[in-house]
C-alpha cells in the first residue's frame, strides 16, 4: 500500500483528489494540506511515499518545497501552469498533472507512481541501490561503490571504475537505503562501505587512493566495528 498525503492551497483540488484516492486501492491518502508549514511539520514525524503537490502556492513555489525534504518520496506535481512542466521533471518527478485533469489522467499517473514504489521496494531487498540522475532511475550495485559524498542538497557517488554519479539526496536518506552492516558514516560528509576500507588511522580513513576524514561523532562508533 502506498502511503500519501495532498499539498494545495485550493480546498476543491484537495476534493478531487480525495475522490479520485478513493477509487485507488493501492493508494491510502492520508492526509491533506492547504499549508506547507503544516504539511512538512507532519512529513518530519510521518514520512510518505508519495507526494500530490501543487506548484503554484502562496508562500513557497512547490517544487522548491519539494527540493528541501531530507526524504525522497514520489512526487506528482499539480497546478493550472503548464509552463511549470519542465522545471517539474528537472526534480525527477513522476508525473505532472495539468488542472483540470479528469480521473482517467489520474489513474495514469497514479500507475506510475505504482511502478515506481514497487521498484524502489524490490531494490531495497537486493545487492543494489537505486537513484535517479540525468532524468532516469540509476541502478548501482553495492559492490561498486567506493564511497558516498555529501555536496550540499546533493550526493556523490564514487565508483570502482574511476566514475561518479551524482543524484539529488541528502546523506540521512541514502544511509537509511543502504544496509547497515555494510556501510558506515564516517563524517558529516562521508559515507563508506565497511569491507573497503585498507586502513584506518586516528583521524583518517583509506579507501584506494582515497583518505576520507573521521568526524569525532563518528569516531566511537567507527572503533567498535574495526577493533
Amino acid at each position: 500500500m502506498i502511503r500519501a498525503i495532498a499539498i494545495d492551497d485550493e480546498p476543491l483540488g484537495l476534493k478531487i483528489i480525495t475522490h479520485f484516492c478513493e477509487k485507488i486501492d493501492f493508494i491510502t491518502l492520508e492526509k491533506t494540506f492547504t499549508k506547507q508549514s503544516e504539511a512538512l511539520k507532519y512529513l518530519k514525524n510521518y514520512p510518505v511515499d508519495l507526494l500530490f503537490l501543487d506548484i503554484q502556492m502562496p508562500n513557497k513555489n512547490g517544487i522548491d518545497f519539494y527540493k528541501m525534504l531530507e526524504n525522497d518520496p514520489i512526487v506528482i506535481f499539480t497546478t493550472a501552469y503548464s509552463e511549470y512542466a519542465v522545471e517539474g521533471f528537472n526534480v525527477n518527478a513522476t508525473d505532472y498533472l495539468l488542472k483540470p485533469f479528469s480521473e482517467e489522467r489520474f489513474i495514469t499517473a497514479v500507475q506510475k507512481a505504482q511502478n515506481e514504489f514497487q521498484f524502489r521496494h524490490n531494490a531495497s531487498v537486493q545487492n543494489h541501490l537505486m537513484v535517479r540522475a540525468d532524468y532516469k532511475l540509476r541502478r548501482i550495485e553495492y559492490d561498486e561503490i567506493l564511497l558516498i559524498e555529501g555536496l550540499d542538497d546533493y550526493i556523490q557517488i564514487h565508483l570502482n571504475n574511476n566514475t561518479r554519479v551524482v543524484t539529488r539526496l541528502s546523506m540521512k536518506s541514502i544511509i537509511e537505503k543502504l544496509p547497515e552492516k555494510e556501510f558506515i558514516r564516517v563524517h558529516r560528509s562521508y559515507i563508506i562501505p565497511i569491507k573497503k576500507v585498507k586502513s584506518l588511522q586516528s583521524k583518517t580513513i583509506q579507501i584506494e587512493d582515497f583518505i576520507i576524514p573521521i568526524g569525532d561523532t563518528y569516531k566511537e562508533e567507527i572503533l567498535k566495528i574495526f577493533q
